[in-house]
């Protein structure tokens, strides 16, 4: 019988980010809405690439360039894009948030980032 390798747990907080970052992400990296169909591919690919070859501490950098993200696009005048942005943060507090219930440093890594999430001091 051949050895069964139990897959990382923060794999199991990924989907929603897979299904609902690279539209929002292109939107927000363009600010243009909607965002070029190949920005949305590229964004999807680059996901696609960290969950299968990445680990979790490189999960948690994109995730902090993307929150990063939508604190440069707060002042944008564009619906399309305040609505990405309000998507992405989300997504990103959703996420860190589920990160509490799983074994490991990742809920201590991104306490930060759920401070900043909430409104409170970086």
């Amino acid at each position: 019988m051949p050895l069964r390798v139990a897959p990382p747990s923060w794999l199991s907080v990924t989907p929603e980010p897979e299904r609902e970052l690279p539209e929002a992400l292109a939107t927000l990296r363009h600010e243009a809405d909607p965002p070029p169909r190949q920005a949305v591919l590229e964004e999807r690919a680059r996901i696609e690439k960290l969950i299968l070859h990445g680990s979790q501490r490189d999960w948690l950098a994109y995730l902090t360039r993307a929150l990063d993200l939508t604190e440069q696009a707060r002042h944008s005048n564009d619906p399309g894009v305040l609505r990405a942005r309000a998507v992405t943060r989300e997504v990103i507090a959703n996420h860190h948030n589920l990160l509490l219930g799983l074994p490991g440093r990742a809920a201590e890594r991104t306490a930060e980032e759920r401070r900043r999430l909430n409104g409170g001091p970086a």
